[in-house]
């Protein structure tokens, strides 16, 4: 894995700008379109290290046309587990 020296480390409402932008245009963008899209101006490469981020961490995914969709749903995944539609196998 290559090591990158991160200039800006981004802020927490910066990344939930963010996170809001994906989730409003959930599938609809590429990287570099769906940054021209924000409320607020941020740099490309703080940007791209919140993208980094939300990739990492599970909560969007790049489709094969580089489009960017939010997939964290936990909220959905309690409901099925609540109601035994997904459970835990022993």
């Amino acid at each position: 894995m290559e090591t990158k020296q991160i200039l800006r480390f981004p802020r927490l409402d910066t990344i939930l700008m963010v996170e809001d932008a994906v989730k409003k245009h959930d599938g609809e963008f590429k990287k570099t379109a769906l940054w021209k899209t924000l409320p607020k101006k941020m740099m490309y490469q703080t940007y791209c290290v919140i993208i980094d981020y939300l990739s990492y961490s599970g909560k969007i995914s790049v489709d094969s046309e580089g489009k960017i969709g939010w997939i964290y749903y936990p909220e959905k995944v309690n409901s099925l587990m609540k109601d035994k539609t997904l459970f835990w196998r022993k």
